[in-house]
C-alpha cells in the first residue's frame, strides 16, 4: 500500500497460537481501501488462519485488525456487518432454494426487510445465478455453489470482501466470468482474494502480500516483485532454444557450457523442432556460448531467447529458497523461516 494512504484493513503485528505452535508471526499489513489484494502462499503457510482472523471467525493471539478503524476484538458485529466471506467450501443448505438461502443470508447479515429483495436480487445478477434462482442448492453443480456462496458474501454491499479460492472447481468459462466480477469490483469494493492460480492473481491484483511459514515475505505489486527478482538474480535466468527433436546431442554440448545448472526439454513446436529450456548465468557471453555450442554439436539453431521472470517465479523464489527470498522480498517484512511444528492451514 503507497504511503500516505489510510487503509480500510489494517493487520496489526497478528500471531496465532494453536497451544504451543505458532501458525501465524508477527504479520503486519494494510489493505487500502477499493484495492484488489492477492493473498499468496504454499499450503500451511497461515492463509486460512489469517482470513479467519480478519474476518472475526477466530480471535488472534496477539496484534489487532482494525476495519474501518474499528478493532475487530471490539466491535466484532459492527465490523461483521462490513464483511463479505467466502471460505473456499462455502457452508450451504442444500435442502433451501438459492432465492430463499440468499434472503436468509441478507436478514442475517442486517439487511433491512424493506430492502432484501432488491439486495437478493443484486447478489443474483452479480454471480450469474437467474437461471439457478429457484434451484435446490444441493442439486447444484459444484460451479454453481461456489456462485451461491460469493452471492452470499456480496448480499449484504459488505465494504471489505474476502475470497478464499473462489474459482475453485470452476470450469474456464466460470473462472473468467468470476474475473471479471472481481475487477468490476475494484474501487467500489475492497478485496483480499486468496488463490493458487497465480496468472490469475497477475491480471486480477492490484497488490499481492506473499507468506511463508506464518510470516510475511514480500509485498509489493506483481510488477514490482517480479521485477526485484530479476535484479536479485545477477545474471542467472532462463534461455530457450530451438532445435531439431530429439536434441540429446545438443542437450548433452549445452550442459558442458560453464554456468549452465540445468537442461530440461519443454515443449515441441512442430513434430520435428523442440524447445530446450536452459538456466544459466551471465548475460550476452552466455548466450553467445549456448549458440555455438548448439552449433558445434551439429544441430540447427532455430531460435535462442530468453525467458523473463514471472509471477510463479517470484512465488517460488520466496517460498522456497531462503537466500533468494531475503534479497527478493522487502526489507521490513520480517523474513524468516516459519517456526518447526506449523499446522497445516487449509489452503
Amino acid at each position: 500500500m503507497e504511503p500516505g494512504h489510510r487503509p480500510l484493513v489494517l493487520v496489526d503485528r497478528v500471531s496465532k497460537r494453536y497451544g504451543r505452535t505458532l501458525a501465524v508471526a508477527e504479520l503486519s499489513f494494510g489493505v487500502a481501501r477499493g484495492e484488489v489484494l492477492g493473498f499468496l502462499g504454499p499450503n500451511g503457510a497461515g492463509k486460512t488462519t489469517t482470513m479467519r482472523v480478519i474476518t472475526g471467525f477466530m480471535p488472534p493471539t496477539e496484534g489487532r485488525v482494525l476495519v474501518g478503524g474499528l478493532d475487530i476484538a471490539e466491535a466484532p458485529l459492527e465490523v461483521r456487518r462490513r464483511i463479505g466471506y467466502l471460505p473456499e467450501n462455502p457452508p450451504l443448505y442444500p435442502e433451501m432454494e438459492v432465492s430463499a438461502f440468499l434472503e436468509f443470508a441478507a436478514r442475517l447479515r442486517g439487511v433491512p426487510r424493506s430492502r432484501v429483495r432488491e439486495a437478493v436480487a443484486g447478489a443474483i445478477e452479480r454471480s450469474a445465478l437467474g437461471e439457478a434462482r429457484d434451484r435446490i442448492i444441493g442439486k447444484l453443480s459444484r460451479g454453481y455453489r461456489q456462485r451461491v456462496g460469493l452471492a452470499q458474501a456480496l448480499v449484504h454491499e459488505p465494504d471489505l470482501l474476502v475470497l478464499d479460492e473462489p474459482t475453485a472447481g470452476l470450469d474456464p468459462k466460470q473462472i473468467h466470468e468470476t474475473r471479471e466480477l472481481i475487477r468490476a469490483l475494484a474501487g467500489e469494493r475492497t478485496v483480499v482474494l486468496s488463490t493458487h492460480i497465480l496468472p490469475e492473481v497477475a491480471v486480477t491484483c492490484d497488490r499481492v502480500v506473499i507468506i511463508a511459514g506464518g510470516r510475511l515475505r514480500a509485498e509489493d505489486t506483481p510488477e514490482r516483485l517480479v521485477a526485484r527478482l530479476g535484479a536479485a538474480r545477477r545474471g542467472r535466468g532462463t534461455w530457450e532454444i530451438e532445435t531439431t527433436a530429439p536434441a540429446d546431442t545438443a542437450a548433452a554440448a549445452l550442459r558442458a557450457v560453464p554456468g549452465v545448472a540445468a537442461v530440461e526439454a519443454g515443449a515441441e513446436t512442430t513434430e520435428r523442432t523442440l524447445v530446450l529450456q536452459v538456466e544459466a548465468t551471465g548475460d550476452r557471453e552466455v548466450a553467445t556460448d549456448l549458440a555455438r555450442a548448439v552449433l558445434g554439436a551439429g544441430a540447427p539453431l532455430y531460435a535462442l531467447r530468453r525467458s523473463g521472470a514471472s509471477l510463479e517465479d517470484v512465488f517460488l523464489a520466496l517460498t522456497t529458497e531462503e537466500t533468494e527470498a531475503d534479497e527478493v522480498g522487502d526489507a521490513d517484512s520480517g523474513n524468516g523461516a516459519g517456526p518447526p511444528g506449523a499446522p497445516e492451514d487449509d489452503s
